[in-house]
């Protein structure tokens, strides 16, 4: 684990924009002291009033059943980390919330949209480059980006528009 700090289009100027972060932005953000997802997080842990950070339940057991498994010790981090940005997690979607996104992407990552959908996410942030941002193309109600496209190019735009 490093040191330092850690912690649709563009909505309308004044409107809070709903970042949803998937399991893999989350891990590398927490492991590397550099790069988009780290970066990401870092803004994401001033609490600013125009950001709110937001994730799944769903992504939360990922992200847990990974460090159980390969770095325990890394849990109560992750966990402070949660709090620091004070992310609002959205619960476990049901069967009838999946349906709408069966075969926009592979299964296991249907409820990842399902989510990303019932918590009003402006943009979904994920590194999954097979499956998740191919998913860019279908209709959806939020963009799908990578953690560069979205600490690049879309927030300073987002900002600038504040």
């Amino acid at each position: 684990m490093s040191r330092g700090n850690l912690c649709t289009g563009i909505p309308m100027a004044g409107r809070n924009l709903r970042v949803f972060l998937d399991s893999n932005v989350l891990i590398s953000g927490l492991f590397s002291d550099r790069g988009a997802p780290r970066l990401l997080l870092d803004i994401l842990c001033l609490r600013l009033p125009v950001l709110t950070a937001v994730t799944g339940a769903y992504n939360i057991a990922e992200v847990e059943r990974n460090l159980t498994a390969k770095l325990p010790a890394a849990l109560p981090v992750f966990k402070a980390v949660l709090v620091r940005m004070g992310i609002d997690i959205i619960p476990l979607p049901g069967k009838s919330d999946l349906k709408p996104w069966a075969g926009i992407t592979v299964e296991k990552d249907t409820p990842v949209l399902a989510s990303a959908f019932s918590g009003k996410a402006d943009v979904l942030v994920t590194g999954d480059k097979q499956h998740l941002l191919k998913a860019k193309s279908a209709d959806l109600p939020f963009e799908i980006l990578s953690p560069a496209e979205f600490v690049d190019d879309f927030l300073p735009r987002f900002l600038k528009s504040s």
